[in-house]
């Protein structure tokens, strides 16, 4: 392959993103342009990688520090075979975000899940934040609450593998998990969600959705979350979700 200009360079970066489920690295991707285009100069090729986000926002995006990541759209998605138990959890979504306002644990929350954030790692069930209101009188950080909600007793070691994660960009990290959610699965779940200072809410599962009752088991902890994370997740719900960024970090 001839020398290579920035456009070209940013085209073939993005061909090789998209190819690598899971993302690249940084150093992957440039070796890899090196590879099928030895003669274009090393800063050049850099200079043009660096630029990728800022060009092609709606189709790369940086899950980690160093790693870029093709955005998978709604419509590219394959149906997963558990989509049935998704929809039916999914039901549970804006309950429990209504739940957390009515006990000021948030201002504001939204169901999110399906993946608006792009990705796994960043894409809670329930996302809510907490900012001053009209009657407040002094100012008030504004702080992210995170939930995963599961129907699934089998799912808890997800649950909590996800909760953690959301602590990322998260003052607080709760998992809703249903009632008859018991025995030594449950202890364990309880005593980590301690250890590691997540919330725990029990719901009854055979309750209307829309009546359904949440329980406090274990109230979240504070923690300061990694700002470098907590400005992804923004850049990605304004850049591909304008409307549930504006509602979340709006004044």
């Amino acid at each position: 392959m001839n020398k290579l200009g920035v456009n070209e360079i940013m085209e073939v970066a993005k061909e090789i993103i998209k190819s690598n489920e899971g993302g690249i690295r940084f150093i992957e991707l440039l070796r890899e342009i090196e590879k099928r285009s030895p003669k274009t100069p090393r800063p050049t090729i850099e200079g043009s990688i660096n630029k990728l986000i800022e060009n092609f926002p709606k189709e790369i995006y940086k899950p980690s520090r160093g790693l870029f990541e093709w955005v998978v759209t709604e419509n590219q998605k394959s149906e997963p075979a558990s989509s049935k138990e998704e929809k039916k959890e999914s039901a549970y979504y804006e309950p429990f975000a209504k739940w957390l306002i009515a006990h000021d644990e948030v201002t504001v929350a939204i169901p999110l899940g399906g993946n608006k954030a792009q990705g796994k790692w960043s894409t809670p069930d329930v996302l809510g934040v907490i900012k001053k209101g009209a009657l407040d009188i002094v100012d008030i950080q504004l702080e992210i609450v995170s939930a995963e909600v599961k129907i699934n007793p089998k799912d808890s070691f997800n649950a909590f593998g996800q909760a953690i994660a959301y602590r990322l960009f998260s003052s607080k990290s709760y998992i809703a998990m249903p009632s008859n959610f018991t025995g030594d699965d449950r202890e364990r779940l309880e005593s980590l969600c301690l250890l590691y200072g997540v919330g725990l809410v029990i719901f009854d599962l055979d309750s209307n959705p829309n009546d359904v009752d949440f329980n406090f088991i274990i109230r979240a902890q504070h923690f300061s979350p990694d700002m470098y994370y907590v400005n992804v997740l923004a850049r990605r719900l304004r850049d591909n979700h304008p409307d549930i960024f504006s509602k979340l970090f709006g004044q």
